[in-house]
């Protein structure tokens, strides 16, 4: 599907049988915030995702996750990986995979920059479709605040940048880091008294 080309999906079909979605930008971040969750079980997030996006709960509910799914992608296709790669693919990979951003802790950069970029006030807009909000939320210009801070998270540290360059993006990752979820401060809090104390790191690692 192709968004200068084609109407924004309002509705999936299920079965033969078209349900409307909540197309909301504020349901689609919600869902991700939920996934992040990790509180909750795969089952209850499932449940509560089909919740959140189907007015009118769909029969197949195996369907209605992977077209849930698909309509959160945007309507793409998620990459498969190669078995092998190179090690520039990899550092590229990692990269990429590497948690940039956060609406829970980014709401704000994230309000003003839509503001500052698009003049629109995300308290106030009514309807505003995910896909659409997805596509600026991309191409937020690269000077605000918001894109500064996600480029320094992605930053990949090296020997090759200079002292004063390495200072400066250490110090910009830290000031900038993202809170480690529960269950993975659990396990470096462990690991770090393993560490301090018997060494013991059973089941650890």
């Amino acid at each position: 599907m192709n968004i200068l080309l084609d109407l924004l999906p309002e509705t999936v079909e299920i079965g033969a049988v078209e349900y409307p979605i909540n197309t909301d930008f504020r349901i689609s971040i919600l869902f991700e915030l939920m996934m992040q969750d990790s509180s909750l079980s795969d089952k209850e997030k499932m449940q509560e995702a089909i919740r959140l996006y189907y007015p009118e709960i769909p029969h197949d509910l195996e369907e209605a996750v992977e077209k849930l799914i698909w309509f959160y992608r945007c309507g793409k296709v998620e990459k498969v990986k190669k078995n092998v790669a190179s090690q520039e693919e990899e550092e590229e990979e990692d990269t990429q995979e590497r948690r940039v951003y956060s609406f829970e802790y980014d709401d704000r950069y994230i309000y003003a920059a839509f503001l500052s970029d698009y003049g629109i006030d995300l308290q106030d807009v009514e309807g505003l479709h995910w896909w659409k909000f997805r596509a600026m939320f991309i191409a937020l210009n690269d000077s605000c605040e918001f894109k500064k801070i996600m480029g320094y998270r992605s930053m990949k540290i090296t020997s090759k940048m200079s002292k004063e360059q390495r200072a400066f993006y250490e110090k910009m990752q830290r000031i900038h880091a993202l809170p480690i979820p529960d269950d993975e401060q659990e396990k470096y809090d462990a690991i770090t008294k393993a560490l301090m104390g018997d060494g013991d790191l059973t089941g650890l690692l």
